[in-house]
């Protein structure tokens, strides 16, 4: 179910480069990763996406991590704010779940950590709230390796 607006922009099936994935975090308000962060995300992700406008530029972008199996995780669905309300979000979700449902087995599971902004599209393809006592969204960050660690802020988002 993709807008004609959002048609117009070019699907990539596979990461962006490291400064633009690093890039459409910082103007989406999402917490800055290092280069070596960002580096891992991208050969890291069981599916990847990304958008292209019409000079190239990447505006819009997301993954799925998983087992491969039956559990995965969409992360990083953002899209840059001038081009917000196009339907570029719907578009990147649409893909990862269309990845997810022909190369996974029967009955994945599919979880994800919606921002305020995220939550009605999120809502709109089928993503319900989990809440006690079906669970609780919980997380954790790790400091990591002194080798690893960078200017990049710790956090998992």
């Amino acid at each position: 179910m993709t807008s004609d607006r959002a048609a117009a922009y070019r699907l990539v099936p596979q990461p962006p480069r490291v400064e633009d994935y690093r890039r459409l975090r910082d103007e989406t308000g999402l917490h800055p990763k290092s280069e070596t962060q960002a580096a891992a995300v991208l050969v890291g992700s069981w599916a990847f996406c990304h958008l292209r406008d019409d000079d190239g530029r990447v505006v819009a972008m997301g993954r799925a991590i998983g087992d491969g199996g039956w559990y995965f995780h969409l992360a990083d669905v953002v899209t840059s704010p001038p081009h917000q309300r196009r339907g570029l979000g719907r578009r990147v979700v649409d893909w990862l779940l269309e990845q997810i449902d022909t190369r996974a087995p029967e009955g994945a599971y599919v979880s994800l950590t919606a921002s305020a902004a995220g939550h009605p599209l999120f809502g709109h393809v089928g993503f319900r709230d989990v809440a006690a006592p079906q669970g609780v969204a919980m997380e954790m960050v790790r400091p990591g390796r002194a080798e690893h660690r960078e200017t990049a802020a710790p956090s998992s988002r």
